[in-house]
């Protein structure tokens, strides 16, 4: 029998990819946000989450993401894939322009449920990392570490580096748990959590509603 964050996970369809701040869902459904640099495997992370191979769509060659995805949950909660960062071989403008658009997105008062940044295990909190994260503190919301690839490491290594990138990031984001797409590790762990921040959202927002 599903547990409710696999139910809700496993409800997951495309919805939109949006190049601009209007043409982002304007319905008021709450949002997950999936941000991290270039080829860090946010797509793969969203596919692992939902148990599909090809919902979300991954690219070989780094900084081919230059659109907003949204993935609809049933109706009840959405996840958003941002453009990649940090990628070198890409033009000033094309940089640029997926700056803009990852700014529109934050700084349009979307309907956040928390936001989750995506780190490559091998080599988390860069100087790209580090910066995002300082950005992100400032819209004071739920944050998730999320360290990918951590099939790559031995377990002694996925130990060390999970307890000193906990340790960092401890003041700001609520946890940081170790994943990989290919192995399936932290996919229940990540799962529960975001199905905890929706569902509290919801209820927040059903306390809100005048009586009829």
């Amino acid at each position: 029998m599903q547990s409710e964050p696999d139910r809700l996970f496993s409800r997951a369809t495309f919805l939109a990819s949006a190049g601009t701040l209007q043409e982002f869902p304007a319905d008021g459904i709450r949002e997950v946000a999936f941000v991290g640099r270039s080829n860090v495997g946010k797509s793969s992370a969203i596919n692992a989450l939902a148990g599909r191979r090809r919902l979300a769509f991954t690219a070989k060659a780094p900084g081919r993401t230059q659109t907003v995805n949204f993935y609809d949950l049933a109706g009840a909660a959405r996840l958003v894939d941002l453009p990649g960062y940090g990628f070198a071989r890409v033009s000033k403008s094309v940089r640029e322009g997926w700056e803009r658009l990852v700014g529109d997105y934050f700084g349009a008062g979307r309907p956040l449920a928390g936001v989750v940044v995506l780190m490559d295990a091998r080599h988390p909190m860069t100087s790209h990392d580090e910066r995002l994260l300082g950005w992100l503190n400032t819209f004071e919301l739920r944050l998730l570490a999320v360290l990918t690839k951590s099939d790559k490491l031995s377990r002694s290594e996925g130990t060390v580096t999970l307890n000193r990138t906990r340790q960092n990031l401890a003041a700001r984001c609520e946890e940081t748990i170790l994943f990989s797409s290919s192995s399936g590790a932290g996919v229940e762990q990540v799962r529960e959590l975001l199905w905890r921040w929706v569902a509290a959202g919801s209820a927040a927002a059903a306390n809100k509603r005048p009586p009829v």
